[in-house]
């Protein structure tokens, strides 16, 4: 039942309504988070202990622990590398009821909690569903993460016949964890995303036995606690900032002086993402161009062709093929020109890929307005 409301939880806020797609994060960025901490049932195996005077008790179980509510928080900072990578470094902390223990040779009542608090070191990977043809208003992700974690057991049980045994001690061990998630970008506020995320925790004790005490008719005793592997399943909602996305600022305006010589007469074509064909309106835009040629002074018509700066490839490739890409585009738009008489040696031709564009952005961004073709005639 409890697994089920967290999934249900999950669901819905993985449902919630958004309108931005999530990007690619390049250079820093930080990251909390908070949600439902579900740990399984846990094997704890009581070893026979010692009375004060030095004898043997002959004792010893094998329990089961089961837990029921608790929670989790994280802060973590990391660097994207703009390529989908991610490496953050994170402080986690963890909190669950303990309320009963089975398998004892008496019924018993049993009440208490357990906690946890380290450090991982993760690695993670967005996956951009641009390039699967998806236009989705997120970013999914997946990750893995290692660390150490302190683990406090705090509970105690009491018998029907009158003796008790309780446990308070920390213990240290090697974790893991194993991460999916999605980032939501929030709407007019560059940088900063929800994020929903599903984590599995599993740690190990290596650094010795914890040591519970026991009282019953014969006395008082300690003796030694061993934990099986322990694994906790989180469900996950929180709040990431990366510094560098925000938009550089406009350029300042530039001086207008009168030219000495007649002005340039240009044209804008523009296009549709990851395109080179022209649309109707494009090419109603060129035949303007074109008659235009002929009713004014014109030694030569420069086409000069531009992408904004996202990519159907991530990195240095998507840099190449975008310059590719707007050197497609001006040849596009001089075999129009040649259709509507221009002669093909009055035409210069040239490709600036993501080089000055007409809109200043942020990484990664699609911009109509800096997928295009100037058509000048000088």
């Amino acid at each position: 039942m409890r697994l089920r409301t967290a999934l249900l939880a999950m669901t819905a806020m993985v449902a919630a309504p958004v309108v931005a797609s999530a990007s690619t994060i390049t250079g820093p960025y930080v990251n909390i988070g908070a949600g439902y901490n579900l740990v399984q049932n846990q094997h704890a195996h009581f070893a026979p202990g010692s009375f004060a005077d030095g004898s043997d008790n002959a004792g010893g179980t094998v329990g089961n622990l089961r837990h029921k509510n608790g929670y989790t928080g994280f802060a973590s900072f990391g660097w994207g590398f703009g390529n989908g990578l991610r490496a953050e470094v994170e402080g986690v902390y963890n909190w669950s009821q303990i309320n009963h223990r089975g398998g004892t040779a008496v019924p018993g009542s049993t009440s208490g909690h357990d906690r946890s608090y380290g450090g991982f070191i993760n690695v993670l990977y967005d996956i951009d569903l641009t390039r699967f043809g998806l236009n989705l208003p997120m970013t999914p992700y997946v990750g893995v993460g290692a660390g150490y974690l302190w683990q406090t057991y705090d509970f105690s049980t009491t018998y029907t016949n009158g003796a008790a045994n309780s446990l308070n001690q920390t213990r240290g061990g090697f974790a893991y964890q194993g991460i999916i998630g999605a980032a939501w970008d929030i709407p007019g506020v560059p940088g900063l995303a929800v994020t929903t995320e599903y984590r599995m925790i599993g740690q190990t004790f290596g650094a010795g036995a914890y040591t519970s005490g026991t009282t019953n008719a014969a006395g008082s005793y300690q003796g030694n606690v061993n934990f099986d592997h322990r694994f906790n399943h989180q469900f996950i909602l929180g709040m990431r900032y990366a510094f560098d996305t925000a938009p550089p600022p406009p350029p300042p305006a530039a001086v207008v002086t009168p030219p000495a010589v007649a002005p340039a007469r240009t044209y804008l074509v523009f296009f549709d993402w990851d395109k080179a064909t022209l649309t109707s309106r494009a090419s109603e835009i060129v035949r303007q161009a074109a008659e235009a040629s002929t009713h004014v002074q014109t030694t030569r018509i420069e086409v000069n062709g531009y992408t904004d700066n996202s990519a159907a490839h991530p990195g240095a490739r998507g840099q190449r093929y975008n310059l590719g890409l707007s050197k497609r585009r001006a040849e596009a738009v001089k075999a129009g020109l040649i259709r509507n008489g221009v002669p093909e040696t009055a035409i210069d031709i040239h490709g600036y890929g993501e080089q000055h564009p007409l809109v200043p952005t942020g990484p990664n961004t699609r911009e109509p307005q800096n997928r295009r073709v100037e058509i000048i005639l000088r």
